[in-house]
């Protein structure tokens, strides 16, 4: 969808095959990033930083005028350029080395790895991004993956991937116009993911 993802190459790395800056941002290998908690993101300046994986929809009303109240971990391609809710939102992308999802009932989930079967190290997932101003003036910067229909790899265990970008398409998600972005929204081409059996981690805890 994703539900959790992992990014345990070095911040340089990221940063010079996204043609990003890093600055001084660094942090350890990270192999069960959940929602909630932060993750490098490739801004439109091209600059990596951290922002809270999902958008607290302070404010945000839906085509009714009603309060959005549930927290966006992943937007649908298919609504969020046209969603009242995502009104005004900037763009970004997450580079991941990987992500997981689960199948199964409850206490007998499978956790599934899912990375690049090809040479490349990453994946670019497309992202929105919002800021909240927290009670007390706090500023939070909080990113959302944007999703599609799963290709035919991913469809067995789960209904909906990331969009993911080709490095050629990262700036036109980025700066590109609506139009061209929304373009960029379909399932990865089949046969450039491989997915195993994660037995090394915990679906309830990150």
């Amino acid at each position: 969808m994703p539900g959790r993802v992992f990014l345990t190459a070095p911040l340089t790395e990221v940063a010079a095959w996204m043609g990003a800056d890093a600055g001084d941002l660094s942090e350890p290998p990270r192999r069960n990033i959940a929602p909630g908690q932060e993750v490098v993101v490739c801004t439109a300046e091209r600059r990596l930083v951290r922002m809270r994986w999902g958008i607290i929809p302070v404010g945000r009303v839906n085509a009714r005028g009603r309060p959005v109240l549930d927290t966006i971990v992943n937007a649908r391609s298919e609504t969020v350029f046209d969603k009242s809710a995502f009104e005004g939102v900037g763009r970004a992308v997450v580079p991941v080395n990987g992500w997981y999802e689960w199948t199964g009932a409850a206490r007998r989930k499978t956790a599934w790895r899912i990375r690049p079967s090809d040479s490349a190290p990453f994946l670019a997932f497309a992202a929105i991004t919002d800021r909240w101003q927290a009670p007390g003036g706090r500023v939070l910067d909080q990113v959302a993956t944007v999703t599609t229909e799963p290709n035919a790899d991913v469809a067995p265990i789960h209904h909906r991937m990331a969009v993911i970008l080709e490095p050629a398409d990262v700036g036109t998600w980025l700066t590109g116009s609506e139009d061209a972005a929304r373009a960029l929204c379909r399932p990865w081409p089949e046969g450039r993911l491989h997915i195993e059996e994660a037995k090394d981690v915990d679906w309830q805890a990150p």
